[in-house]
């Protein structure tokens, strides 16, 4: 501990540094080296701020904007500098709560309750203010708390949904951010000041805000905002939802647990399913649809979704076919490659569009046909003596990712197509300014599933995980607008089953494998939860199709 100096390398570069230098102060000596903001460091396999001191010696990575752990930490920064400004130009006893829901855009869907309007004067000053603390570059500063004392800390500032989270943590100390006077807990890192909060915005939308960021493929410049209207819509009305059961947050859903008042909520969830359900299968007698299209990204449940969708159009009198898009791959040598020389299997060329587009044209024409079953062992296409021969009240229940794309079935006519855009769009949140990623649930949701119909380590799904997200980014995404109707999958009590399920095989990656980091950032994420076993899950729920039992053949 004494020595005087330290051995840093960066890189093939190494440099000599005073004991007790700080990670920012080497970060400058480099920042040249980065295309884009530094903000966090890697060093050991472990993450840092870059306002921790530097007590050994090491080697560093450097962490941009322009990475996903450290775009969150920006977000994350810019929410607490909002936070600040509206606290200081609203005024503190103006304000009941301040909300931060979901993702809209490239920002975070807000809202404002308390004695002050929500005005484009007010969000203009708020800005000003928030550019002003950026010009002054006030540190963030971060200190451990006893969690007690937190808890009487956020009762005090009236942020009960903190203090009432806080209640159920099993750990003994919290780490507290504070900038200029304004205290806040968060889940994740932090910028050191407010000079990297260069990029961000405020919009009014709908009845509350939007706070901007850029995009994380080019993290210095602001987008222009566009929202997507049907996609917001279902968040929304996911939100009134969680309202309605009286479960916004982790806390909320934690009290359920605790008190065993857990099987009436998980009924009444998935009564709210069925009934949705219920009435995308009406919209699709009604329209005489002989298509339906179902895509959605990845683990949101599509294949019991379309199993439950297929028993609700057979109550409206139609005979539904399911029909996995899958079971059109091409053969797995002919699976075209990524940037990166791996095989996309993302990509609509993955799959045989002309031979799809004839066999449902076939069909639709009152021919009989022959349907493919994809051998995912051998990567090849098999025929089984599958065949299909459509009546008048028959429907192609058609399951994929690229449902939604009208490449992918140009041959089909329009009239007769009913898209839908499936997603488990989580409404829970940590509390009221730390929202749950709809990625994480869906993530969480694939490692076990993979686990346990696929014998895939949990290693290798997060591993997998970022390809998975860019052929999201590129395949899905930009085509979920030209949906009929959308339906949320995501259960508002599914984190804490999943809880019991994922912990083991999280706590099975070795803290030298490059996945650790983010295997340890989901369990610290899972530690909020107070975990229910899974048996009281109806055996026809989506979540079925990731824990096991399900009725459907998942």
């Amino acid at each position: 501990m004494g020595q005087e100096q330290i051995t840093v390398q960066v890189g093939e570069e190494k440099r000599k540094y005073p004991f007790g230098t700080t990670f920012l102060e080497v970060a400058k000596d480099f920042a040249g080296t980065k295309e884009n903001d530094i903000i966090l460091a890697e060093s050991g396999n472990r993450l840092f701020e870059l306002c921790k001191k530097i007590k050994y010696d090491c080697e560093i990575r450097f962490i941009t904007t322009a990475e996903k752990v450290g775009y969150d930490t920006y977000r994350r920064s810019v929410t607490l500098l909002m936070l600040k400004a509206m606290d200081h130009i609203a005024g503190h006893d103006n304000i009941e709560k301040i909300s931060i829901h979901f993702s809209v855009g490239s920002g975070y869907y807000c809202t404002l309750k308390g004695k002050v309007c929500l005005t484009e004067q007010l969000l203009k000053e708020v800005k000003a203010y928030m550019r002003e603390l950026v010009e002054q570059k006030v540190p963030i500063q971060k200190r451990s708390e006893d969690t007690y004392k937190a808890i009487e800390l956020f009762h005090e500032y009236g942020m009960y949904d903190k203090e009432a989270l806080l209640t159920y943590r099993r750990v003994s100390k919290v780490n507290i951010y504070n900038l200029a006077g304004f205290e806040d807990y968060f889940y994740g890192y932090m910028a050191p000041d407010t000079s990297y909060l260069q990029y961000f915005d405020l919009v009014l939308y709908d009845e509350g805000f939007v706070l901007l960021f850029p995009w994380m493929s080019n993290p210095r410049k602001m987008p222009e905002f566009q929202p997507r209207k049907k996609i917001f819509q279902v968040q929304k009305q996911t939100l009134l939802w969680g309202e309605m059961l009286n479960v916004p947050t982790v806390a909320a859903l934690n009290e359920r647990v605790v008190n065993g008042n857990m099987d009436d909520l998980i009924l009444c969830q998935e009564a709210l399913q069925e009934k949705r359900i219920g009435e995308i299968a009406e919209q699709i007698a009604k329209k005489k649809a002989r298509i339906v299209l179902i895509a959605g990204p990845s683990s949101s449940g599509k294949t019991t979704f379309s199993h439950r969708l297929s028993i609700q159009l057979a109550a409206h009198g139609l005979n539904p076919h399911p029909i996995p898009m899958d079971d059109y791959f091409v053969d797995r040598e002919k699976t075209p490659l990524d940037i990166y020389g791996n095989k996309n299997f993302e990509c609509l060329e993955a799959i045989d569009i002309e031979q799809f587009n004839e066999d449902m044209t076939r069909l639709l024409s009152g021919e009989k046909v022959e349907l493919p079953y994809y051998n995912f062992k051998l990567g090849k296409r098999e025929y089984r003596g599958n065949t299909l021969h459509l009546g008048k009240d028959d429907v192609l229940v058609i399951e994929g990712i690229h449902g939604l794309n009208d490449r992918m079935t140009y041959r089909m006519p329009r009239e007769e197509k009913f898209k839908i855009y499936i997603s488990g769009l989580t409404q829970l949140n940590v509390d009221e300014h730390n929202r749950i990623a709809t990625t994480d649930g869906r993530l969480l949701r694939r490692i076990i599933r993979d686990a346990r119909t696929r014998g895939t380590s949990a290693k290798n799904t997060i591993a997998m995980w970022p390809s998975v997200g860019r052929g999201e980014e590129a395949y899905i995404f930009p085509y979920q607008e030209e949906a009929d109707v959308m339906f949320n999958s995501a259960l508002i009590y599914e984190l804490a089953v999943l809880k019991i399920y994922a912990e083991p095989l999280l706590f099975g990656i070795a803290r030298e494998e490059p996945e650790y980091k983010e295997a340890k950032r989901l369990l610290k994420f899972l530690d909020y939860f107070v975990g229910i076993p899974g048996e009281n899950v109806p055996q026809n729920s989506i979540l079925r199709e990731f824990i096991g039992g399900s009725c459907f053949k998942v």
